[in-house]
């Protein structure tokens, strides 16, 4: 995947676009969350994106936890993990996307670092549902290396 002009896997610009044409009201809040995330190139757990300084100082954690799931809601955050303890969240952008590890006893997300199997699939059932614009989302769940020892 390519970075953008800010040197992000996922452009800020770009998914506040999204946001505004979803509806969403451009506020402080949502930025500073959308910048961080975009920054750190990784799924974030809401305790490491509750304490990046220029989210800290705008939002609670209620308010950071509800923003998310409105991000969400617009497809624009893609939530991973078990459950709430181990929740992760990652900018979504459409035409690209990650495919994740996670582990069943820690709740770690790791980058799943092959190339997608699934693409060839969804081409095929494209071609044969006569279904379009067609995306995915591949979690894959087991033990990591740190858990099982």
């Amino acid at each position: 995947m390519d970075r953008c002009e800010h040197g992000h896997y996922v452009c800020a610009d770009t998914i506040l676009a999204r946001a505004k044409e979803s509806g969403l009201r451009k506020t402080k809040a949502l930025e500073a969350v959308v910048e961080a995330m975009a920054a750190a190139g990784t799924p974030m757990p809401l305790s490491e994106l509750e304490k990046v300084p220029s989210v800290a100082g705008i939002c609670d954690r209620t308010t950071l936890f509800r923003l998310l799931n409105r991000l969400g809601e617009h497809g624009l955050v893609r939530r991973l993990g078990l459950h709430e303890r181990a929740a992760f969240f990652t900018l979504a952008m459409p035409g690209g996307h990650h495919d994740y590890l996670i582990c069943k006893e820690c709740g770690s997300v790791e980058l799943l670092k092959v190339d997608c199997p699934v693409r060839e699939l969804e081409n095929e059932v494209a071609k044969t549902s006569g279904y379009t614009q067609l995306y995915h989302e591949l979690e894959i769940y087991g033990v990591c290396p740190n858990c099982n020892d």
